[in-house]
C-alpha cells in the first residue's frame, strides 16, 4: 500500500487545487484548508501509522470533501469517512455491530443529497454520531479512554455545528453564510486535533506508563496476558511463551497458543531476547500501531518474561533442595535401620551367647554375667534409639504403644492404624520419643498424651503433658533436630509451653 500512499500526495493535491478552482466555494481559502487538513493530515498519519485505519478514513473524507466542492450532489458525502472516523477512532476498527450499522447508515445518509439535506435527518445523525462516540468511550477503560477523549471532543464538536446548522435551516433564520463558515472552520480543526493527537498524543505513552506501573505492581496481580490487556485496552491480547524443546507457545496455563494465519482481525508481535524466541503477543492491530508504544511494551514484556523464567528457576531449585533434603533424611533412617539390624543381629547375639557360656560355669562368674546382661540391655536400647525394629515390623500404633510403655509416667495413646510412608512413620516417632525423653527428664509431670490423626492429606502428631511448662526449644538439640528433620519433609513442628501450664509439642507431616 505504500505505493497508494505515495501516489495519493500528489493525485490528491492537484485534485484538491482543480477542485477549489473549478468549484469556487463561498469561502473558498477556508474550504480548501478543511479539504486540506483532512486528506493530507490522513495521508501522514497512514504513513506514521500504517496498522491503523484512521488515517485512510481520514484520507477519503478528503477526498469526497473535494468531491463534494467540484460536484453538488455530493455535497455532503465527506460526512459519511467522517462519521466513521470518529466513531472508530483511534483505531479505525469498529468493534461492535451497533457501530457497523451505524457507520453503514452515516454512508447511506451522506451519499443520499436528499436525505442529508433535510434538517430533521441531520439533527438524528448529529446526535447518533454524539452518542455513539460518548458509548465507546465509555466502553474502555485506561490508555484506550484517554485514546478516544479526542475522538468525543471531536464528535461533540462536529455534531453541535451539524444541530445549529438543521436547526437554522427549519427556523429560516437565514444564517446559512455564519454557519457554513463555521461548519468549514470546526472541521478544520477537527483534522488538524485528531492528526495531531495520532501522531504526537501522550496517550500512547501513558499507556507504557501505566503498562510499567502495573507490570511493577506486586500488588497488582494476575498473569502477564491480564496485565497487558488492561494496560493497553485490549482484553482479547494474548501472551504465548516458546518451548523450544516442544517447539510451540503455549499460555500461562499450558495450553497451547496458535497463532493466527491470514486473519487481519489479528496482529503477532514477537518478542526476542538476544535474538532468540522468548514469547509472542496475539492483539488487535491497532493496539500496537505505535512503533515507539511497540517498543516500550516489547521491552517491558521482555522483563517480565524473564523474571517469571528466573522464578520458575528458583522454584525448581527449591524443589530439588527440598527433595535433596528428604533424600537426605531417608537416607538417614535407612542408615539407622541398618545399624540398628547389625548390632542386634550381631553384638547382640554375641553377647547372648557369652551370657549363656557364663551362666554354664557357675557361681563364681555370676558377676560377670551381670555385667553382660546389662551391656545387653544398653546395647539393645540403644539399637532402640538408633531406629526401633517395632516401627519397620509392625507400624506406627505399635511403636508408640511400647513407646509409651516403657515411660515412667502413665501415657494415654491414640494412634490410628495402618502404615504410612516410611520417613513419616519415623519422623512421628521420634516426636512421641523425644517429647516423653523431655517429660520425664524436665516437665515434673503426672502424666501426658499422645495424639496422632491422619486427616486430610496430613498427619498430625500433639504430645502434652500436665508438668511446669516454661520449656525453651531452642535450648534442646534434640528438638531442634527434630524440627529439621520435619521441615526437610515438607511439614512443621510447634511447641507451646507457657509456664505453669504443661507443654505441647505439635508436628504435622504431609502424608498423602
Amino acid at each position: 500500500m505504500r505505493w497508494l500512499r505515495c501516489a495519493l500526495w500528489p493525485a490528491g493535491l492537484a485534485f484538491g487545487v482543480a477542485a477549489e478552482w473549478i468549484g469556487l466555494p463561498q469561502f473558498i481559502a477556508f474550504d480548501a484548508a478543511a479539504g486540506f487538513a483532512l486528506l493530507f493530515g490522513g495521508l501522514v498519519v497512514w504513513s506514521r501509522r500504517p496498522r491503523s485505519r484512521a488515517g485512510p478514513i481520514m484520507a477519503a473524507a478528503g477526498l469526497a470533501w473535494f468531491l463534494g466542492t467540484l460536484w453538488a450532489p455530493a455535497v455532503f458525502l465527506h460526512r459519511g469517512p467522517l462519521a466513521h472516523l470518529l466513531i472508530s477512532y483511534p483505531s479505525g476498527r469498529l468493534s461492535s455491530r451497533l457501530e457497523r450499522v451505524a457507520v453503514g447508515a452515516a454512508y447511506v445518509y451522506a451519499a443520499t443529497d436528499s436525505v442529508a439535506g433535510n434538517g430533521y435527518a441531520t439533527i438524528v445523525f448529529a446526535v447518533g454520531l454524539v452518542v455513539l462516540s460518548v458509548r465507546r468511550y465509555l466502553a474502555v477503560t485506561g490508555p484506550q479512554r484517554r485514546a478516544r477523549l479526542a475522538s468525543v471532543a471531536a464528535a461533540a464538536a462536529f455534531g453541535l455545528v451539524l444541530l445549529l446548522g438543521a436547526v437554522a435551516r427549519l427556523a429560516d433564520v437565514g444564517a446559512g453564510s455564519v454557519m457554513l463558515l463555521g461548519y468549514d472552520l470546526t472541521v478544520c480543526l477537527i483534522a488538524i486535533g485528531l492528526s495531531a493527537d495520532l501522531l504526537w498524543g501522550r496517550w500512547a505513552q501513558a499507556a507504557v506508563t501505566g503498562l510499567v506501573v502495573d507490570l511493577g505492581e506486586p500488588a497488582a496481580g494476575g498473569v502477564l496476558g491480564d496485565r497487558l490487556a488492561r494496560a493497553l485496552g485490549d482484553p482479547t491480547l494474548v501472551v504465548g511463551y516458546w518451548l523450544p524443546e516442544q517447539g510451540r507457545y503455549v499460555d500461562e496455563a499450558g495450553r497451547t497458543v496458535r497463532l493466527p494465519a491470514g486473519d487481519a482481525r489479528r496482529a503477532v508481535t514477537p518478542i526476542e531476547e538476544d535474538g532468540r524466541r522468548v514469547a509472542v503477543l496475539v492483539h488487535d492491530p491497532a493496539v500496537l500501531d505505535d512503533p515507539a508504544l511497540l517498543s516500550a511494551v516489547g521491552s517491558a514484556a521482555r522483563l517480565v518474561v524473564s523474571n517469571a523464567r528466573l522464578q520458575a528457576e528458583v522454584g525448581a531449585r527449591v524443589g530439588e533442595l527440598e527433595a535433596s533434603r528428604r533424600r537426605i533424611v531417608e537416607a538417614s533412617d535407612e542408615q539407622r535401620r541398618r545399624l540398628e539390624r547389625e548390632l542386634r543381629d550381631g553384638a547382640e547375639r554375641r553377647l547372648a551367647h557369652v551370657a549363656e557360656l557364663l551362666a554354664d560355669c557357675g557361681e563364681p562368674l555370676a558377676e560377670v554375667r551381670v555385667g553382660v546382661d546389662a551391656a545387653r540391655a544398653e546395647l539393645r536400647e540403644f539399637a532402640r534409639g538408633m531406629h526401633p525394629a517395632m516401627l519397620a515390623e509392625r507400624g506406627l500404633q505399635a511403636s508408640v504403644g511400647e513407646l509409651a510403655g516403657r515411660s515412667p509416667i502413665p501415657v494415654e495413646v491414640a494412634v490410628p492404624a495402618g502404615r504410612f510412608p516410611p520417613a513419616i512413620e519415623a519422623a512421628a516417632y521420634f516426636v512421641c520419643a523425644e517429647s516423653l525423653t523431655n517429660v520425664a527428664k524436665h516437665a515434673s509431670a503426672s502424666q501426658a498424651r499422645i495424639r496422632i490423626a491422619h486427616e486430610h492429606g496430613r498427619l498430625t502428631v500433639v504430645v502434652a503433658d500436665d508438668g511446669m511448662g516454661g520449656a525453651d526449644p531452642s535450648r534442646s538439640s534434640g528438638l531442634r533436630g527434630l524440627c529439621d528433620r520435619i521441615e526437610a519433609l515438607g511439614g512443621s513442628l510447634a511447641v507451646d509451653s507457657p509456664p505453669g501450664s504443661g507443654t505441647r509439642v505439635m508436628a504435622a507431616l504431609p502424608c498423602d
